[in-house]
């Protein structure tokens, strides 16, 4: 569980990051800037940095953060209510993301799945997205994403977001971050 401070501090470093990738964000947005750690204590490993711009019951538009080699563990957006899961669509701003979605296993994998998480990695058609490159993921497929050596900036485009709803392969995994006092 991260503390406070280290929630500020990922914030400081997510909005430069995004500042360098020529995105500019209010002081509102820096100040909402979500940390996901994933409940595993290892964001820089796995976690993923967001910034939610609008998220309404019809649409929703995000900037997704990577840090070098930090990776978004395998989930999927099932249906809830009888609504369909999240569709989203991915389009790399900065750097080089590694996407990985259900399909025939590619024969080169260029991520590095996170040590201890192996079992919870199981889809490996691999997406490489370069900046202005985007990919379109169905509802309720199974995906995870690594950004490459340089971090990545994904800017993501999709229906209703419905986060606590996600489903991870990771048992442990806990979508909705905690923090202890600084």
């Amino acid at each position: 569980m991260l503390t406070q401070n280290q929630r500020r501090q990922l914030q400081a470093q997510t909005a430069a990051i995004l500042t360098r990738a020529g995105i500019s964000l209010t002081t509102q947005e820096q100040a909402n800037i979500e940390i996901a750690d994933f409940g595993l204590d290892e964001v820089e490993r796995t976690g993923l940095e967001l910034v939610v711009y609008i998220n309404t019951d019809r649409y929703c538009a995000k900037e997704l953060v990577l840090f070098p080699r930090q990776t978004c563990p395998e989930h999927r957006h099932p249906s809830i209510d009888e609504q369909p899961g999240k569709m989203e669509t991915f389009r790399c701003r900065a750097g080089k993301v590694w996407l990985y979605v259900e399909g025939k296993q590619s024969r080169e994998i260029h991520a590095h799945v996170p040590l201890g998480s192996e079992p919870y990695y199981t889809v490996f058609h691999e997406i490489e997205l370069q900046p202005g490159e985007q990919y379109t993921i169905p509802p309720d497929t199974l995906h995870w994403f690594q950004a490459a050596e340089e971090g990545a900036v994904v800017s993501e485009f999709s229906s209703t977001s419905r986060d606590k709803f996600d489903i991870f392969s990771d048992p442990r995994i806990k979508r909705i971050p905690e923090f202890r006092a600084s």
